[in-house]
């Protein structure tokens, strides 16, 4: 009886610690700010975005494509056009559906038209959500062929044949890649920032004093904190989600079944990044130093972790760096399961990424813990 009773008040004390951890936290302009008001101004700024960058349009070499021909010289001297060799079919695959690579280009021999000239088939391969690839690519690559039959073969039928085909795939807007990095960015904000500020601002009052002077206990303090932030986190999630959905068009491959298993992937993230306050807290000496302390962790996470523009746009020797992160194993799992359509429990390196990042920073944010 006495166990249960006990079991009991520690629930409320949970209960009351997030209730007026999460008051706190909406009175706060920083959390606000931060944690809402910048993630959702980047999702008007870039959700507002209509096509492409305009820049050169990437091109996968097929494997097993003729790269010793003339056509495939004279495409590659094409100023908007940028061969990307070496990969799998695969890894092609995968960059398609990410809209990180625009088309697949594939040339191959099918005889010749005589007994010197040969005849090539040029194949180029792309999803609904790089059409302005193919667009812009089909006018170019005939006009290519065509010169190359006037200037080399002038009297024989054309040198190559040319087909586009149309693979199926989503169409990838900017904000199916902008709103899952923003959501990432929102929590990691309340998370780090906010546990930390709030923490050190209770030891620094001695109010974590007084509560150790009580039968509440350290996992209930900490619980407290989650639940507040966890509250915190639903209610932009929703704001940004709904945002993103009904005036940018979000795709939601699953409907709203898919933003219930974003808010279940986001537990993995919330106590990552909580943990981090948590550390952060216990390490420093004045508040002074909670900003810069943050900043550290934070800032090259924003910038390195595919928030703004793929992960694939950085040298390979820093893409490796990338991808062991935190954020972008978060921010990689819910545009999986936003876009692709996958369940979380499904994705074994995002999950298996996030639970490692989860058990280490536990630990030590227990280690870090001081009541004062």
């Amino acid at each position: 009886m006495q166990g249960t009773v006990n079991r009991v008040s520690q629930l409320r004390a949970t209960l009351t610690l997030s209730k007026y951890s999460l008051i706190a936290t909406l009175r706060s302009p920083t959390s606000v700010v931060f944690s809402l008001a910048f993630p959702i101004f980047f999702i008007i700024v870039f959700g507002s975005l209509v096509g492409d960058s305009g820049g050169p349009i990437k091109v996968a070499v097929a494997p097993g494509c003729d790269t010793v021909n003339p056509i495939y010289k004279a495409i590659g001297q094409i100023r908007i056009v940028r061969l990307e060799t070496g990969l799998s079919a695969a890894e092609i695959s995968e960059a398609m559906k990410k809209g990180t690579i625009g088309t697949e280009l594939n040339i191959v021999s099918d005889g010749g038209v005589g007994a010197m000239i040969p005849h090539y088939r040029v194949t180029l391969s792309g999803t609904d959500s790089t059409s302005r690839g193919m667009t812009l690519l089909r006018p170019v690559i005939n006009a290519t062929i065509r010169e190359l039959d006037r200037r080399v073969f002038p009297k024989n039928p054309s040198l190559a044949a040319f087909t586009m085909v149309r693979v199926p795939g989503h169409l990838h807007k900017t904000i199916d890649f902008v709103l899952p990095g923003q959501l990432g960015f929102s929590l990691l904000m309340a998370g780090v920032y906010g546990s930390a500020f709030l923490l050190f601002s209770l030891r620094q009052n001695f109010v974590l004093k007084r509560l150790r002077a009580t039968p509440v206990r350290k996992r209930t303090i900490i619980g407290g904190e989650m639940l507040s932030r966890l509250f915190f986190h639903v209610i932009g999630f929703m704001i940004m989600v709904g945002l993103g959905y009904f005036i940018f068009d979000f795709t939601l491959v699953n409907g709203w079944a898919t933003v219930v298993e974003m808010l279940l992937f986001s537990l993995f993230g919330l106590g990552i990044f909580m943990g981090i306050g948590f550390i952060i807290s216990g390490v420093v000496q004045n508040e002074h130093s909670v900003t810069p302390v943050a900043n550290t962790l934070t800032l090259p996470q924003i910038l390195l972790c595919g928030l703004f523009f793929p992960i694939e746009s950085y040298p390979h020797w820093l893409q490796d760096f990338c991808n062991i992160l935190p954020l972008t194993f978060f921010v990689e799992g819910l545009r999986k399961i936003a876009f692709d359509g996958m369940h979380f429990w499904k994705l074994p390196v995002q999950l298996g990424g996030l639970l490692l990042w989860t058990v280490g920073i536990g630990v030590w944010a227990v280690k870090a813990f001081k009541w004062e």
